[in-house]
């Protein structure tokens, strides 16, 4: 059976908030911001995202499933930028043990396809420097770079 949504339950979604902030830090905190900062703009996010722990309007989160068993997660929504035709992958994680398996290219496709569905044209999405598969993965998707962010430890 190929890879499916779900949208989650109220449990699987108050830890999949826990889980989502907690990976968002630590990402920003391996490319170079301190925790304090790294932790103030996940819990913006998630407030202005999840007013009272539910998702904001137009915001989906799904678990990624296999025959029933969850394989990850994904939270698609509007981008910031206020256009509804803009969207954004807020949040995509495969269990450590489905990475490598094609798992991650399937939840793109079903991404795009949940976003084109609600009237988006494009699809837009964060990826870290330092997680070079997650970029590879992407560009053969046909996504593209559209800005660069640089720092130096000084």
């Amino acid at each position: 059976m190929p890879l499916s949504l779900r949208p989650m339950t109220g449990s699987e979604l108050s830890a999949f908030l826990i889980s989502s902030r907690d990976g968002y830090v630590a990402e920003r905190v391996a490319s170079g911001d301190d925790e304090a900062t790294a932790a103030l703009a996940a819990d913006e996010t998630i407030a202005a995202s999840f007013p009272d722990g539910r998702p904001a309007a137009g915001h989906l989160v799904f678990r990624l499933e296999e025959d029933g068993r969850a394989l990850g997660s994904l939270w698609i929504g509007p981008a910031d930028s206020g256009q509804s035709e803009s969207w954004w992958v807020w949040d995509i994680t495969l269990d450590a043990e489905h990475r490598g398996h094609g798992y991650g290219k399937a939840a793109m496709l079903l991404a795009e396809h949940e976003a084109r569905a609600r009237g988006a044209t494009v699809l837009g999405l964060n990826v870290f420097g330092t997680n070079t598969i997650a970029r590879h993965l992407y560009e053969s998707l046909g996504y593209q770079v559209v800005a660069i962010r640089m720092s130096k430890t000084l």
